[in-house]
Order: C-alpha cells, then sequence, then structure tokens
C-alpha cells in the first residue's frame, strides 16, 4: 500500500514538473519569435503621459490599456467609485469552464509626477529609450532595434512608469496573449484590475471596491508592483507597509532677517528644526518618538523564519549605494523594513547654491513620511509624532497661518499637517493558495525564490481585507535599480521578459 501511495506521488511529481516545464518552453519560444512586437506595444505604452494629476494623460493611458484589452479577447470595464473625476479603474474578466479558483492580476497604471530637467541628458520622460546598460555603468542611447537585429536582455529602457507600474500592466497582459496565442488551458478564472490613481494614494480605490465588490469576488488578488529580490532573485511577498506622510513647519522671524545684524539673537528656525528632527532618531537610526514600536504585531514563526533565508544583500548594496555605515545597529535589511520607520523625505528652508544669501530665514519645512507595518494605525502614529513634538516645548497648530499672539506668547511654533494614509497588510504564508503561488513561481527558476513576510514598499492593500474579505500576494517584476519615482526611471528587459514568464506560470497554476 505504502509502495503504491509513494509510487503515485513520484508519477504526480513528474507529471507536474513536466507540465511546469512545457508551460515555460511554450512561453519561451512565443516570447522569442515575438520580441520586438512586444516591445513595440510597451514603447507605446511609456510614449503616453500618465502622471496621476494628468486628467488628460490618464484617459489617453486608459484607453490605451483597453485596446491592448481588447486586443486579447479582454472585453474591458471602467469601474468608478460614487466620486466623479477621478481615474477609473480598468477591469475585464475571462471565464475558464469547470473553474474552481478565481484569481484577480492587479498593476496600475498612473505615474508619479516629473521634472524633465532632472533626467539625463537624452533622455525624456515620456520618449522611452533604449540603453545598452544602466546610466550608473555609463548605458548609451541605442536606436530601437531592427527586426533582423536580436535584442539584448541586458539592455534598459528608460521613462517614467517603465517599471512602476506600466510593467506589470503589460506583463499580466503579455502573459494572457501568450496563453491565447499558444493554445495553452488554465483551470483558473481571471480578472483583471488596472487602478489609475496608486500614486496619490489610492484614494478613492475603495470607493471602487465597495461599490463593485460582487464583480471583484475572487480567491486571490496577485499585485504586480515592485522590484524583485536585491540578489536578483524572484520573490513573493506576503505583505506592505503602510504609509502615511506628515509636514512639519517651524516658525521664526516675521520677516527674512540680515544673519550679520542679527546673527545670535534671532532664532534660526533651520537649527530649531534640524534639533527637532535630531530627537526623533537615535545614531542607529532608533525612532525615539515615546511608543513608536509599541502596538507592533510580533511575526509568526514562519515569518521569522523566511527572515532567515532572505539572502543578505547588505554589502551589495552599500557598495552600490556608496556608503559605510548603515542604521539599524547591526539588523538586516529584511528585518528592518518588517519595522514601522520615520523617514525624512525632504527639508526647506532658505537657498543654497548661487542662490545662497546671508540671511536668517522666516520659517523651514521638514517633509516625513510613516512606514507602518502590522499593528499600527495610521492616526495612532501621527498623534506619536505630535505628541514627541509637544514634549520637545512646542506650540503645535494645524492652522495655514501663525498669528501675531501666538508668535508673540510661544517661543517654539510648529505647524504639522499629516495627510491621508493607510494601515499595513499582511498574508498568512501558508494558505494552501499562497503556497500555489511559491510554487507556480518557483517552476520558473532554479534558484531559490525569496519568500518576503512584508515589502518595504506600500500599497493601500489592506482595503482589499476590508472590502473584499480577500487575501493578497505580491510578485514584483522588476529590477532593484529601476529608479522608480525618481528621475531616470528604467527597466532591465530580462526583468520584462523574466515578469511575462512568471505571470504565465500564475496564469497556469492548479
Amino acid at each position: 500500500m505504502k509502495k503504491n501511495l509513494l509510487l503515485s506521488v513520484l508519477i504526480f511529481s513528474q507529471i507536474t514538473t513536466f507540465s511546469q516545464n512545457l508551460v515555460q518552453e511554450k512561453t519561451q519560444a512565443y516570447r522569442k519569435a515575438n520580441e520586438h512586437q512586444l516591445l513595440q506595444e510597451f514603447m507605446g505604452l511609456l510614449s503616453i503621459p500618465n502622471v496621476v494629476y494628468d486628467t488628460v494623460g490618464i484617459q489617453k493611458t486608459a484607453a490605451y490599456i483597453a485596446k491592448m484589452m481588447e486586443n486579447n479577447g479582454i472585453k474591458p470595464q471602467f469601474l468608478d467609485g460614487k466620486t466623479k473625476g477621478v481615474p477609473p479603474a480598468i477591469f475585464g474578466e475571462i471565464n475558464t469552464p469547470n473553474a474552481k479558483k478565481t484569481i484577480i492580476f492587479y498593476a496600475h497604471y498612473d505615474g508619479q509626477p516629473v521634472n524633465p530637467n532632472q533626467w539625463a541628458e537624452g533622455i525624456k520622460p515620456f520618449e522611452a529609450v533604449f540603453l545598452d546598460a544602466s546610466l550608473e555603468k555609463n548605458g548609451k542611447i541605442i536606436p530601437f532595434p531592427k527586426f533582423t537585429e536580436s535584442i539584448n536582455p541586458a539592455w534598459r529602457i528608460y521613462g517614467r512608469s517603465a517599471s512602476d507600474d506600466k510593467a506589470g500592466v503589460f506583463a499580466i497582459l503579455s502573459a494572457y496573449k501568450i496563453l491565447v496565442k499558444t493554445g495553452m488551458v488554465p483551470s483558473i478564472n481571471f480578472k483583471f484590475f488596472f487602478e489609475g490613481e496608486e500614486e496619490a494614494g489610492s484614494t478613492h480605490l475603495a470607493e471602487i471596491l465597495d461599490k463593485h465588490h460582487e464583480k471583484l469576488k475572487s480567491d486571490l488578488w496577485i499585485i504586480c508592483d515592485g522590484p524583485v529580490h536585491q540578489s536578483g532573485r524572484k520573490q513573493v511577498v506576503f505583505g506592505v507597509r503602510g504609509d502615511v506622510n506628515m509636514e512639519i513647519k517651524v516658525f521664526a522671524s516675521k520677516r527674512p532677517l540680515h544673519s550679520g545684524h542679527y546673527g545670535n539673537w534671532a532664532p534660526n528656525p533651520g537649527m530649531v528644526l534640524s534639533k527637532l528632527l535630531a530627537s526623533m532618531k537615535d545614531d542607529n537610526g532608533r525612532v525615539l518618538v515615546k511608543g513608536f514600536y509599541d502596538d507592533v504585531t510580533p511575526l509568526t514563526e514562519s515569518e521569522k523564519t523566511a527572515l532567515k533565508n532572505i539572502p543578505p544583500v547588505e554589502d551589495q548594496m552599500r557598495e552600490e549605494l556608496g556608503f559605510v555605515k548603515a542604521e539599524g545597529g547591526g539588523k538586516s535589511l529584511a528585518e528592518l523594513i518588517s519595522e514601522p520607520s520615520l523617514n525624512v523625505s525632504g527639508l526647506l528652508s532658505a537657498n543654497v547654491g548661487k542662490m545662497a544669501a546671508n540671511v536668517i530665514p522666516t520659517s523651514a519645512t521638514a517633509a516625513l513620511d510613516l512606514r507602518l507595518v502590522l499593528g499600527n494605525d495610521v492616526q495612532r502614529q501621527v498623534q506619536k509624532v505630535i505628541e514627541h513634538i509637544r514634549s520637545q516645548g512646542f506650540y503645535v497648530s494645524q492652522n495655514e497661518s501663525i498669528t501675531d499672539e501666538e508668535r508673540l506668547k510661544y517661543p517654539l511654533i510648529a505647524r504639522v499637517v499629516a495627510k491621508e494614509g493607510y494601515n499595513a497588510q499582511r498574508t498568512r504564508m501558508d494558505l494552501p493558495i499562497a503556497q500555489n503561488v511559491i510554487k507556480a513561481v518557483q517552476s520558473t527558476m532554479k534558484d531559490k525564490i525569496v519568500l518576503m513576510p512584508s515589502s518595504g514598499g506600500s500599497l493601500p492593500l489592506y482595503v482589499f481585507d476590508q472590502y473584499l474579505k480577500t487575501p493578497t500576494v505580491t510578485v514584483p517584476i522588476a529590477n532593484h535599480d529601476n529608479n522608480q519615482h525618481a528621475e531616470n526611471e528604467n527597466i532591465r528587459i530580462k526583468n520584462l521578459w523574466d515578469g511575462i514568464e512568471t505571470y504565465v506560470a500564475l496564469m497556469m497554476m492548479n
């Protein structure tokens, strides 16, 4: 009896491996035969401005994606919430006969704002170009390859949203195209959901999910956003940190002062703000705000094990980024992104460089972004920072302007404004459907894939739990050095091909 059981398991394993290999072979064969056409379609998508606040560009981007869906036999629908005039989600579905599971594939089509003057010479945000290597390795612009020329997977495409997240939209739809063109038959139902407001904090996503919750029923959401692991290995990510932005502005004199006539006497807001910010973290980067870590939900044993198995990249990244000492007191990067953080993302006071003048400025402003982990609450975390500011002797106001009465009453004044944020989310790694995702991704590469309990980045995935009661798993595809959210954003072509291959495997999983 035991022999028969072992034999059955062995035969099933061999059949599964053969099936996975066949899927991979068909995917690679189609992609190699159609690389130029695939990249032309991708370059067309990249050429459309998609800054989240650009209504016209967002509409054109949505129309292009809808046409891509139609070309692959997917009927697109535009889903809105109760608020009018905001970017719609683009939805489509494909039903498979006798399928017992439904998976929704998510990516977003909006992008971050751009300053073209900050991009490298010859590279424009919405005129995507090929480079024969990364800019950091002295890559040079090259023309789009002729159909008779081969495409080097080490080349890169530079352009806004090349990685975040038009690559995700493209990989998902290209994967489905390959299924159709090669005749591969899945065993699950597909739904597609492309959001148009992620880079603005997904302000209206909850409305859309609530309004269309019946249409959006599924067993799992697979999120295509973010980079693969810094080691180059593919990864499956089971959570995201939450995020909230704050702005702190401190005030001094009502008008700028001559630093010679008033220096040593009039307070300098730049120094005042610097001291306040320095009081928030110790020399190892540990946040000193009272209670900042108190409500963190501990990692499970399986999550702790996953962290231990993540390949170390600290030496690689310090050399790549050019600094000696990291924060964290010796903890690994993977451990530290599993904790809440407080980051100073911007500082503004008087001018510098050629515009610098010998003045004492009137105010100084800092932008903070707080990353949250499971257990943290946005409002509680913001309030902790506000209480810390008060503990440093500041009068805290949320008003747009400061009155003369306030100026003459309080020696230290800070205006603190918090934007809307969202909490963290984490999916159990031991769910059967999550294990199927792991197997599917692992089938596309020989090296062990990375299992990450939570991403360092943020997405509002908690709303899927809140409104749909559905788990989410993130399977990212971009190269780790893609410059997302910054100038010279790029995607390595090998990551694009690997991403398509990964999503074919996900669509063909049991």
